[in-house]
């Protein structure tokens, strides 16, 4: 017995199958787009981590260079200090010698 089918039951299966077909398409469209968006925000984020990167060894130099001015000031100051503790040691050293002098010539 041969199970043929007949002419209506073919174009209603052809048009199920056209429609299968349709979604089908409809759905890879949709999983490609999907597929060239993950891709742009890839390429996003790669640039975004080189980005950041260069940010914090930028930020980096910026701290070595602010600690160095920051202890300028400290430095120019020890710099007096020592300048003005000298001069008053000298001073003193220069005065007790001359006593000591005056006082052998005596």
């Amino acid at each position: 017995m041969d199970s043929c089918i007949t002419r209506a039951e073919h174009e209603e299966f052809t048009k199920r199958m056209e429609a299968e077909h349709t979604r089908q398409n409809r759905r890879i469209e949709l999983l490609e787009e999907n597929v060239e968006r993950l891709g742009r925000i890839t390429s996003s984020v790669e640039r975004l981590a080189t980005n950041m990167e260069g940010m914090l060894k930028e930020q980096e130099r910026q701290g070595e260079r602010l600690d160095k001015l920051e202890g300028k000031p400290g430095d120019n100051w020890n710099i007096v200090v020592k300048g003005l503790l000298t001069a008053v040691a000298t001073a003193i050293g220069g005065g007790l010698v001359a006593t000591v002098a005056a006082v052998l010539m005596k």
